[in-house]
């Protein structure tokens, strides 16, 4: 298997999330094999590959969700196992692929669970949790929800409510697992626009934050990704800048799909096109 790497040497000097010689396993099977990755500062990192690659392993790995059988996930140069559960969340928020609310929970209150990890004893709740609550909402189109229960909501409603969750939290670094499911092309594209934004600089400078997402859609990740990495079989065939690295090649070898690549006619970014599609065999 071919592999194809990008990115530079200064990668790992500008990453505060990085990964040394991961292997993941499940019992006997191991998923994910000696992976090394440092996931680019300030920007939106998006792991794709077919079913059952390790691309949602990993990322559970990444918010300390999975130990490692070997190797090791750091943050700021310091291993996770070693960092305290409440620093962890200070500095990391996770969205997983299927999460689940308490029975009968509003969406006010699920959203508000965002902000626990920054709340002491002495102040369970403030100004700024009320704020981080309210612009979370905002930004995902929940806020005429906050009174519903989240039980009563359809799959693309819940998806948001929980995305706003995981953005109340304010942590620096965002995991997403698959954040597009349930939700139709239109929310899609809103939660992926958002995702973009929460990366923007702020206009004072500082930079914003750094995400990293898995997603199924290839068109959609190298329309929104400023560092792609392609899985395959637990290890990574390439890494680095979509329109760099999403060839005809790439699509066959990863997901065995015959492909043309394309610009964007509105991005500039590589639109893949599948191969001749099926046909029936004509009658004799």
């Amino acid at each position: 298997m071919s592999s194809t790497r990008t990115s530079d040497a200064t990668a790992t000097a500008t990453s505060r999330l990085t990964v040394r010689e991961l292997t993941l396993a499940y019992e006997d099977r191991t998923v994910v094999h000696e992976l090394d990755l440092a996931v680019p500062d300030g920007q939106v990192t998006v792991i794709v590959g077919p079913n059952a690659c390790g691309k949602s392993t990993t990322l559970r790995a990444l918010g300390r969700l999975l130990k490692p059988r070997g190797g090791a996930v750091l943050l700021d140069g310091t291993e996770l196992s070693k960092i305290p559960t409440r620093k962890i969340a200070q500095s990391i928020g996770l969205l997983p692929q299927t999460p689940v609310a308490p029975e009968a929970i509003s969406v006010s209150d699920l959203v508000a669970r965002g902000r626990q990890p920054h709340q002491h004893w002495w102040q369970q709740w403030s100004q700024e949790d009320e704020r981080a609550v309210t612009d979370a909402m905002e930004r995902t189109d929940v806020t005429a929800l906050g009174d519903r229960s989240v039980d009563e909501l359809s799959g693309g409603q819940r998806q948001r409510v929980w995305i706003a969750m995981a953005l109340a939290q304010e942590t620096d670094l965002l995991l997403l697992d698959e954040p597009t499911t349930y939700l139709d092309i239109a929310h899609q594209v809103e939660v992926l626009d958002l995702v973009r934004r929460l990366t923007a600089p702020a206009a004072d400078g500082t930079r914003g934050r750094t995400v990293v997402t898995v997603l199924h859609d290839l068109n959609q990740a190298a329309r929104y990704a400023d560092h792609l990495v392609a899985m395959k079989a637990g290890r990574i065939v390439a890494e680095g800048h979509p329109n760099d690295i999403v060839t005809a090649g790439l699509v066959r070898e990863v997901f065995g799909l015959d492909a043309v690549i394309v610009p964007c006619p509105v991005t500039g970014s590589p639109l893949v096109v599948p191969g001749a599609p099926w046909q029936a065999t004509p009658e004799l």
